[in-house]
């Protein structure tokens, strides 16, 4: 298998993304002429199956980041404890690391259907668990069931994507995604608080089990299989043709809203001659491929640390959701006293402030990325390299780190709530900024080996919120939360401008690896 990037000279990751001459967008990765091929489907089409994603997505992460809402409940019904709940909260983001490992060969072995279903069955059943659970030690247990169940949700949405869509469409997929990742952690709380309140904290986790178990029922009939493995009379084009495709169609397709240009797009004309899959193949419990195991368990680990792309994407989403992590179980734990007194209903809105943020971020970030990218790869001759998409990241870090010190050391000082609301906004434009520049760079530039490098980012991101969360309480304890905040603010000011040095360096480390990619590209699935 040729890798997909581009010119096998270029640097993985360096595409011809528009042609100067036409104007015309260069499709990337390039669609082959067969109609099964998920980059052929319809606008529709793609929209619905990716729209049974975000679904999936919202409640995977509703479910993750509820249960801090129902603290105080907790403590009064089973005897819950602050050391009890960083301790279960810990075990499940290491389940998080571990499922992500484990199930990312499935994925390439039996296809994406049968490992979304597997995650939706393993969060059900959590779920109905939480809801009866009686004693301590069953929180912790049911936190490893419902972490392994949510494990692969960041890798298989990312493998999805890139399945479905093109380059220049990446960072507004990944902004969709993280949007309604932060949806379900930010408004879920919300909804739990009031659930909470007028039905018990039980209900909380009855609640989740529906939607999961809706969720559940929707991927299992109306989810289309996405796997795709090229066959002799479906290759891609050498020199595809274009296509004129009027301005609202486009747009829809390729998410670039603010172009309002007449655009070409490059596509070969579709192999009629080739039969549509029938329904039952394209809603089979398993497709089964002859992609290797059991390399995909190693080979994460050391993608993680060859390629600055993947590392520079794990500390930027390890960083942010680590210390989202604490500003949630900080909020949770402290301003149930005075002089905030915040109940159940109180903790829960206190989320509505990040995910104003991280809504405006969806909203304005994503969509002009890809319009940044399309413009600036214009400026250069029609080349386009994914270190064009990291300017944006740099205020992202700037928007974090301010985020932090205006809520960590406001809760020091028992600032007014307003105020630490509005930090924790910032953070949550930040977060979104930070993590979907992070997330696209590296889909950008190392598309072949995706599954992988996205297991060694998912792995590096829950591990460090596992140390950092064990890590909390003496933290807080022994430099109190104004120095604690502080630090947490210039570590992460630190790793979120890794993007200065990779717009210098970054290409000649992508050209320097360029062999070692085209070796790890040739070892993934047979299918594209």
């Amino acid at each position: 298998m040729e890798p997909a990037t581009g010119d096998a000279n270029m640097a993985p990751g360096t595409v011809l993304l528009s042609e100067a001459r036409t104007n015309a967008i260069i499709l990337h990765p390039q669609p082959t002429d067969d109609p099964n091929d998920p980059l052929n489907w319809s606008a529709l089409r793609k929209g619905v199956n990716f729209g049974i994603v975000c679904f999936y997505t919202l409640f995977t992460f509703v479910e993750l980041d509820i249960s801090s809402v129902a603290y105080y409940e907790l403590v009064e019904d089973i005897g819950f404890t602050y050391q009890l709940s960083t301790i279960a909260t810990a075990v499940n983001y290491a389940a998080l690391a571990a499922g992500s490992v484990l199930f990312l060969p499935l994925v390439y072995r039996y296809g994406r259907r049968p490992i979304y279903l597997v995650s939706l069955v393993l969060q059900f059943a959590a779920m109905i668990w939480s809801a009866k659970l009686e004693t301590n030690g069953e929180i912790v247990a049911v936190n490893v069931i419902s972490g392994l169940g949510g494990a692969i949700n960041e890798t298989i949405v990312q493998i999805t994507i890139a399945d479905m869509f093109f380059v220049h469409q990446y960072a507004t997929m990944n902004g969709i995604f993280l949007f309604m990742q932060t949806a379900g952690a930010y408004l879920g709380p919300v909804a739990a608080g009031y659930v909470v309140v007028s039905q018990g904290w039980r209900w909380m986790w009855w609640w989740c089990t529906i939607f999961i178990g809706i969720s559940l029922v929707v991927v299992l009939f109306l989810f289309e299989e996405s796997t795709y493995m090229p066959v002799l009379s479906g290759q891609a084009s050498s020199e595809p043709s274009t296509e004129q495709v009027a301005n609202k169609q486009f747009n829809k397709e390729a998410g670039d809203e603010a172009a309002g240009l007449d655009r070409m797009v490059s596509r070969p004309p579709l192999n009629t001659a080739i039969p549509q899959h029938p329904l039952r193949q394209r809603l089979a419990l398993i497709t089964r491929t002859e992609a290797p195991l059991w390399h995909h368990l190693y080979q994460p680990v050391i993608i993680l640390f060859r390629f600055p792309a993947v590392m520079y994407a794990a500390l930027t989403y390890g960083s942010v959701l680590a210390w989202f992590s604490v500003l949630i179980s900080i909020a949770s734990t402290q301003m149930g006293y005075p002089p905030y007194n915040f109940g159940s209903v109180g903790i829960g809105l206190l989320n509505i402030a990040p995910f104003v943020g991280s809504l405006l971020g969806s909203i304005l970030i994503s969509p002009l990325s890809d319009w940044m990218i399309v413009r600036l790869a214009r400026r250069n001759g029609g080349i386009y390299e994914p270190e064009m998409r990291l300017w944006p990241a740099i205020p992202g870090a700037f928007l974090v780190s301010g985020g932090v010190l205006m809520f960590g050391i406001g809760i020091a000082h028992t600032a007014p709530w307003p105020l630490l609301a509005v930090g924790f906004g910032i953070y949550g434009f930040g977060f979104v900024v930070c993590v979907d520049i992070a997330l696209s760079y590296l889909t950008d530039s190392y598309q072949d080996i995706i599954g992988d490098a996205m297991v060694g980012v998912i792995f590096v991101r829950n591990a460090v919120s596992v140390v950092v969360l064990f890590c909390l309480e003496p933290w807080s304890t022994n430099m109190g939360f104004q120095n604690m905040f502080i630090l947490i603010a210039v570590m992460g000011f630190v790793i979120l401008m890794i993007p200065v040095p990779l717009l210098i360096w970054g290409k000649k480390a992508r050209i320097s690896n360029a062999d070692m990619h085209r070796w790890y590209a040739m070892r993934q699935r047979a299918q594209r």
